[in-house]
């Protein structure tokens, strides 16, 4: 196929119609793989595969492309596959008039003789235009003048030139100089011109111009031939005498490059080579020659020099088309590559003929001029071979011959399609929160084993949702390029990390494509300051922690625990007291938050403390948040009653419906006993009244009173109590609850704190020392360093100080003998607490420093080692020199988990509210590895839950939140197990559980908090047992008021009865039933109530004294216990015993009871 386009067409623009011309249809070129190839590599054409056009793929120059030869064009071929086809094209370029005419020189000078006879003819030489044809120099033009005509001539290779001829004699008196200007014309449209001025300077008589014995040389010189070697001599003679016969000779009208390859002598006229001559660049050179003699008068002439080839180029061998991996049910003459073989020597030297190894499984054969296809020859197996190493030899037919070789590397594959691979599976790529958008952030790149078109591919993203929204309103993609772009900003704390699926397309048909998984991970900024999640702030509820005035030093009074929504350094958090009652007596753990006794609690002690801690982060620049703390001293519940509600106001109201429950419960409870008290006391008076009417029948009997009788080791009331065991209570069955705070969320191990490490290189000044730091088993001659530009030096100071490297055990010593003899000693020093010595030794006399035991990375992270070389003089000269080893850590730490802390002593559970939207924040694991650099770096994994579609843990921060909206339909308990894995080889990991309950309040989370650790589940829900319990005792209350109501009023009946039969009951005196003399039958409780004026009585009440007293019944209600112990663990105690007693009667017990009651009976 052949087109014809003019040169200096854009870019782009329509060559033809190849897909219609060749007759193929475009899905062919689609699917066939359709390309360009040339031999040179050179696209000057572009195939669009889409539309089966040819386009113009660069500018054109055809003066660039061609230069002189007519016509000019370029040739390539189009390749297609699957069945292999070859198209071969030819784009001929049309000259476009777009160069003038132009002389070599600006201005011609001529020295003629005032006796030339008219018709002298002068040559002028010609101008040179790149354009051809029509183009192309037409005419010269010479400017009025009334001495000279011109005249113009072709030579054999149809270039222009001119000659002045005299037509009137000269006159040097009357005019010696001539100005004259030479014009040349190219046949354009329009026309382009080019001019020359010609400066004619009028001499005395020459009668002879000079005469060349030859109008055209031709000689010949091969290629390559050496600077100096001699070409021809051209000879011209002139029948003058003297000054006017004296000849000189020089080149004439040359073109190109000419006189960079041949020079001539002025004086003899002997041409020699001055440049490179290369038969594949000009075959031939036409040479123009001018011989001038001392008058002005000239002559000229030609040389044509041909050049003879020379084998000196080896055949080139280039794959035009090469089908790797191949289908192993190929059948044979499949064709696997398509071979362009050039020489591009001429003749003999120029015929190639090519061949392969023994490989009985291909074979090669020629198609076109200078193509060669490899075939198979046998059916392949890819079972039994699955790859060739194909030779292609490449022979000319010079003397000696020249040889090339190319092997092709095929690989057998199962019959299959090739879809766009990515070189990795899935991609993670980091990008700062608060971009810009439109900002690049992350290039993926695929590529396909196909051919052309099938190969180009294009980048789409899957339109999926992001927290309700389309991907695209996010993240962008270059559909060409593959460049990730950024549509929107980002936050941090809204979005953690964004997961897309890049497809990449081919542009065959039918289209295959592949996926990659991209991790967008959105590292976080200092934007946001520290949360307290604990003690809780609020109006409406204080949170007050106790302190017992036992407490010793190191008490752990509460915990503030915080969290920063950022990550890395800008979520370390550190605490600090900023304003204490008393800040002697606290402190908070830097690291931990942990707030705790610094000294012993005395009596002295505020009550009430009022704490507040500033909580800041580690950004650039800090955020901190502040909370109050406050503090009750005091050993027991209703002190801090007592105290409570004055910390934020005078008055203050909790709605909250769980305590009005329990409150509701309380009092009712209350009246309920009071009830179950009274209706106890109308039955003992009932049981009195009953006695009564009994012994009224035999004349008035004796009515005894007994004290009312409760159970052994029972008390009428709730009592608070306060209990010291003795030195053995470790045996009593006392139990402690271990508290438990559900905002905690970080804890700080045994391990110690966490620390950042970084190494600062500074680039500006240094004094004299700086630190590279390489890996082991580096080659000789790897870069390290530029020194030079890490020590601020220029290169030529380093030269002109004579710059030089020293090391520990490469010393030099200018001295002689034994005063050069030179040993090396380690300077005493210590290293954490150990000699130096015992960590590293040196060889006295090489230098060589050795480890004398294992070096721990998290122990020792680097070291510096002082070394002294000391000669063998008398006295001995030393100098010193510091080494710095710095220990590379391994991965031989396991991730260790901060939080939740997994402890069997206590459940750690994290409540999900039930409205929880996506992305809901449940909480953050926090692992620490004490390794360093990669061997730190940290990833979290979901291992296992009850629910996968409901959590999800962040790949890098360790973040678990919700993946869609929580439910009514989700299960109250779920358990997580999450994996924290380190980036070392191999990894290590460590597993963590996460309790998570899904309630909206605080009771639902009791009812199933104890259930983590144990198999039976119970429904507790308090507030259900809350509403029972109080419906329960409500009624038990109302049937209480009944049944006493129901008692008064019979009360109200016996009444009436005593009143009427009162005239008619004599009077039975009571006493007491008589006991061992001190002692009661078993323990009493008594409650009794004084009158009014009871506090004159005369009752007496002994005060008992017991060694072994432990409880104490104060007359505020409340139990306590008050002992001195002793040594031996002994105690001594006082029962005290105070009531208001209510005494219709005076009773005195004493110890004469038994016989005052003998005496009232005699």
């Amino acid at each position: 196929m052949r087109y014809s386009i003019p040169e200096e067409m854009r870019k782009g623009a329509l060559i033809g119609n190849i897909a219609s011309d060749l007759g193929i249809d475009v899905k062919r070129l689609r699917a066939g793989r359709a390309r360009i190839v040339t031999g040179d590599g050179t696209q000057h054409a572009e195939l669009k595969t889409d539309k089966g056009t040819l386009v113009v793929g660069e500018v054109i120059d055809r003066e660039e492309l061609c230069g002189e030869t007519i016509p000019c064009s370029f040739s390539f071929e189009i390749i297609l596959d699957n069945p292999m086809e070859l198209h071969h094209v030819t784009v001929e370029i049309v000259d476009v008039n777009d160069h003038s005419p132009e002389f070599q020189k600006k201005e011609i000078s001529l020295e003629i003789s005032e006796s030339a006879v008219p018709g002298a003819r002068f040559l002028l030489g010609s101008a040179d235009d790149p354009d051809v044809g029509i183009n192309a120099l037409q005419n010269y033009v010479l400017s009025s003048n009334d001495n000279f005509v011109l005249k113009q001539h072709s030579r054999p290779d149809g270039v222009k030139y001119a000659e002045l001829v005299l037509q009137t004699p000269l006159d040097r008196e009357k005019q010696p100089r001539i100005s004259l200007t030479l014009t040349a014309v190219d046949g354009g449209n329009p026309p382009r011109s080019g001019s020359v001025k010609i400066e004619v300077t009028v001499l005395d008589a020459n009668d002879n111009a000079p005469l060349f014995n030859q109008s055209v040389y031709r000689v010949s010189v091969m290629e390559n031939a050496p600077k100096g070697t001699y070409i021809a001599t051209v000879n011209a003679s002139d029948a003058d005498s003297g000054s006017y016969g004296e000849i000189t000779y020089s080149f004439a009208n040359l073109k190109g490059n000419i006189a960079d390859i041949f020079t001539i002598d002025e004086q003899t006229g002997v041409i020699y080579v001055n440049g490179e001559i290369d038969y594949e660049k000009a075959k031939k050179f036409e040479i123009g020659i001018e011989a001038k003699d001392q008058g002005g008068l000239g002559d000229s002439s030609k040389v044509i020099v041909e050049v003879i080839d020379v084998n000196d180029n080896s055949p080139a061998i280039s794959v035009m088309s090469f089908s790797s991996p191949v289908a192993e049910d190929a059948p044979p003459g499949t064709t696997i590559a398509i071979l362009n073989v050039k020489d591009l020597d001429a003749g003999n030297n120029g015929q190639v003929s090519c061949s392969i190894d023994d490989n009985v499984q291909f074979k090669i054969k020629s198609s076109l001029r200078n193509y060669y296809t490899l075939v198979t020859d046998a059916t392949l197996d890819r079972e039994r071979i699955s790859e060739y190493n194909i030779t292609i030899i490449a022979m000319d037919s010079g003397s000696p011959p020249l040889s090339s070789r190319r092997t092709l590397h095929l690989k057998v594959s199962d019959v299959n399609d090739n879809s766009p691979m990515f070189p990795q599976v899935e991609y993670t790529a980091h990008v700062l929160e608060n971009i810009s958008p439109g900002t690049s952030i992350f290039r993926i790149s695929a590529e396909d084993v196909d051919w052309n078109q099938n190969a180009r591919i294009s980048y789409f993203i899957e339109d999926t949702l992001v927290a309700g929204s389309p991907m695209s309103s996010f993240i962008s993609v270059n559909a060409e390029t593959g460049v990730i772009y950024a549509v929107r900003s980002f936050d941090y704390e809204q979005m953690k990390n964004i997961t897309i699926r890049v497809r990449a397309q081919d542009s065959g048909s039918p289209p295959l494509s592949s996926n990659v998984t991209l991790n967008i991970l959105i590292d976080d900024e200092n934007d946001n300051a520290p949360q307290v999640l604990y003690p809780v702030q609020s109006g409406s509820s204080v949170v007050a922690e106790m302190v017992p005035r036992s407490a010793d030093v190191g008490y752990l009074v509460t915990k503030v625990v915080a969290v920063d929504l950022d990550s890395g350094q800008n979520a370390w958090l550190s605490y600090k007291l900023q304003k204490a009652a008393d800040r002697a007596l606290f402190e908070v753990g830097l690291q931990n938050g942990e707030i705790r006794t610094v000294r012993q609690v005395t009596d002295k002690d505020v009550v009430k403390q009022k704490l507040t801690v500033i909580v800041e982060d580690n950004g650039q620049p800090s955020r901190s948040a502040a909370v109050v703390v406050n503090v009750v001293v005091a050993d027991s519940f209703p002190e801090v009653l007592s105290e409570f509600t004055d910390f934020t106001h005078d008055k203050t109201f909790n709605d909250n419906l769980t305590f009005y429950l329990i409150l509701a419960l309380a009092v009712v409870s209350i009246l309920f006993i009071f009830s179950v008290i009274s209706i106890i006391s109308v039955k003992i008076y009932r049981w009195r009244q009953s006695r009564l009417f009994y012994k009224s029948a035999a004349n008035l009997p004796v009515i005894p009173y007994y004290p009312p009788v409760f159970p052994e080791g029972t008390l009428q009331r709730v009592y608070n109590y306060e209990m010291c065991g003795t030195t053995d209570s470790r045996m009593s069955d006392v139990k402690f609850a271990r508290p438990y705070s559900q905002g905690t969320l970080v804890d700080v191990s045994h391990m110690g704190t966490m620390q950042r490490e970084h190494t600062e290189q500074d680039h500006g000044d240094f004094t004299g020392e700086v630190r590279y730091s390489i890996p082991e088993e580096m080659s000789v001659g790897s870069f390290v360093g530029n020194l030079a530009k890490d020590l601020g030096l220029d290169t030529q100071r380093l030269v002109s100080g004579r710059a030089r490297v020293f090391t520990a055990g490469d010393t030099t010593d200018d001295d002689e003998g034994q005063n050069a003899r030179v040993s090396y000693f380690i300077q005493d020093g210590s290293l954490n607490g150990a000699p130096l010595t015992s960590y590293v030794s040196i060889n006295a006399d090489s230098g060589a420093l050795y480890a004398r035991k294992h070096f721990d990375y998290e122990q020792i992270k680097s070291f510096s080692v002082l070394v002294k070389a000391q000669d063998g003089g008398s006295p001995p000269l030393s100098s010193n020199a510091t080494i710095h080893i710095s220990i590379r850590d391994q991965n031989d730490n396991a991730p260790q988990v901060l939080y939740p802390v997994q402890s069997g002593g206590s459940v750690v559970a994290e409540m999900v509210p039930r409205s929880a939207d996506v992305g809901y924040l449940v909480t953050k694991v926090v692992a620490v590895d004490l390794d360093s650099g990669q061997n730190a770096w940290l990833s979290y994994k979901l291992q296992k839950a009850a629910d996968r579609a409901l959590f999800e843990v962040g790949l890098q921060n360790g973040e678990i939140r919700t993946v869609r909206q929580v439910t009514d339909k989700d299960v109250v308990k779920q358990k997580l197990t999450v994996i924290v894995e380190d980036n070392g080889q191999p990894s290590r990991s460590a597993a963590v559980v996460v309790n998570v309950v899904v309630a909206d309040s605080f009771p639902e989370v009791l009812s199933e908090f104890t259930d983590f650790t144990h198999d039976k589940t119970f429904n507790d829900n308090l507030t259900f047992y809350l509403i029972l319990a109080l419906a329960v005792v409500s009624i038990l209350f109302i049937f209480s008021v009944i049944s006493i109501i129901s008692v008064k009023i019979y009360r109200w009946r016996q009444s009436r009865l005593f009143y009427k039969s009162a005239a008619n009951l004599p009077v039975i005196p009571y006493y007491p039933p008589v006991f061992p003399e001190g002692t009661l039958q078993r323990v009493y409780n008594y409650e009794m109530c004084g009158t009014t004026d009871s506090r004159m009585s005369d009752v007496k009440f002994a005060r008992p004294y017991s060694q072994g007293t432990l409880v104490d019944v104060s007359h505020m209600g409340t139990m306590q216990r008050e002992h001195a112990e002793q040594d031996h663990g002994d105690f001594t105690g006082e029962h005290r015993l105070s009531a208001c007693v209510a005494l219709s009667t005076c009773v005195v017990l004493k110890r004469s009871a038994r016989r005052s009651a003998e005496r009232l009976r005699g």
